[in-house]
């Protein structure tokens, strides 16, 4: 199982961002997958989750300013931000929806 995260960025306060997560080493049509992230020093916070099938939710900190999809057929997954604020700077993890057992290497945000 890989994960791979990319897009990562410094954006202005305001500003939009796409992220990406490249899959592979398994079945990713079959697994939901969360976007999570993390400040150093503080806790691990799930921003977005969708279902195999496109069904999503978010994080009360980010609706209405993320949105996520998937494409199965390319086995990628991006959470497109808008209206970033610094407190969304952060490192930011795509995760198989197993318990998170498998973790790429992240992406930073920082909004500044």
């Amino acid at each position: 199982v890989q994960l791979v995260e990319s897009g990562g960025a410094l954006v202005q306060p305001g500003g939009s961002l796409r992220l990406s997560c490249a899959a592979s080493g398994f079945s990713f049509s079959d697994y939901p997958m969360s976007w999570v992230r993390l400040v150093p020093g503080k806790i691990l916070e799930r921003v977005s989750m969708i279902s195999s099938s496109g069904d999503f939710a978010y994080g009360a900190s980010v609706k209405g300013r993320f949105t996520v999809s998937r494409d199965n057929a390319k086995n990628t997954m991006s959470p497109r931000m808008n209206s970033l604020k610094p407190e969304d700077t952060a490192v930011y993890y795509c995760l198989r929806e197993d318990g998170w057992a498998f973790w790429g290497q992240g992406t930073q945000v920082t909004v500044s």
